[in-house]
């Protein structure tokens, strides 16, 4: 009898072992988190310039479609003679101007679609938050144009406080439930550089048959830290993927994916 007790304990201490190390080594593999702003009614244009920057370069993970000239429009170089996107921008739509435009393109993206080019670009309310938005815009006006983003924009558009005056606003945007990887595929922005079943970009490796290439625990180190490693033939893309989807996913969304992407044989 002692020895089968013995057997179960160590067979249990195994199991907790595992899922101990589990949990540690998900949090150790931590991504990039879009920079929390704090600005107020004194944000003078030049900060919501810099701000937005760092979101466009890092954070925001822009850099990983416009620039390229494959997926999506180069935003602050020249496109096709038209100049960067401050100076182009107001001339998209009849009767909207540059900072609605720019704010429209982030916030409902499928609403107007540039010639050439595919409606893969996701909703950025879904992983920065408003202040961040107008933040981005405001640099993308400064690539040829005129700044005049305000903090009444950010105060206009921003989610009213749920609780009384000294409730805090909320730390960024709400994040989707769905477990559906599919969903999240074109959800979180996937689709752009990545095929999946015939569809999507062609940046990244194809997500068809990724689990022949890669272990689970590969798979997922690679989504939480995309530099750690690159897949051969993609070299020249290296780095364009954002390092936000940390943040983005929540654990059972990640876990999802990286179920659905390893069962990719």
């Amino acid at each position: 009898m002692w020895r089968t007790n013995l057997k179960i304990l160590v067979l249990a201490l195994v199991v907790i072992g595992f899922y101990t190390t589990v949990a540690h080594v998900i949090p150790q593999l931590q991504s990039e988190v879009p920079e929390a702003l704090a600005l107020g009614t004194g944000a003078t244009p030049e900060a919501l310039v810099a701000a937005g920057e760092k979101i466009y370069n890092g954070s925001g993970g822009c850099t990983a479609c416009h620039g390229l000239g494959t997926r999506a429009p180069n935003l602050i170089t020249d496109y096709k003679g038209q100049g960067a996107v401050g100076a182009r921008c107001g001339t998209r739509k009849p009767n909207m101007n540059c900072k609605a435009y720019l704010y429209e393109s982030l916030t409902q993206p499928q609403a107007y679609i540039v010639a050439g080019f595919d409606p893969i670009m996701p909703d950025m309310r879904k992983q920065l938050s408003d202040d961040q938005i107008w933040a981005t815009v405001a640099f993308l006006e400064s690539q040829g144009g005129e700044v005049d983003v305000t903090a009444d924009d950010i105060s206009r558009t921003a989610p009213p406080k749920t609780g009384g005056a000294t409730s805090p606003a909320p730390a960024g945007p709400a994040m989707s439930a769905t477990l559906d990887p599919v969903v999240l595929y074109s959800e979180k922005g996937c689709i752009g550089c990545h095929q999946l079943n015939g569809k999507g970009g062609a940046i990244g490796p194809s997500w068809d048959h990724v689990g022949s290439r890669r272990s689970a625990a590969s798979i997922r180190k690679k989504i939480l830290m995309p530099n750690s490693d690159t897949t051969k033939g993609y070299e020249k893309f290296a780095g364009t993927m954002p390092g936000t989807f940390g943040q983005m996913l929540s654990a059972a969304q990640l876990e999802a994916l990286v179920t659905f992407l390893a069962n990719k044989k």
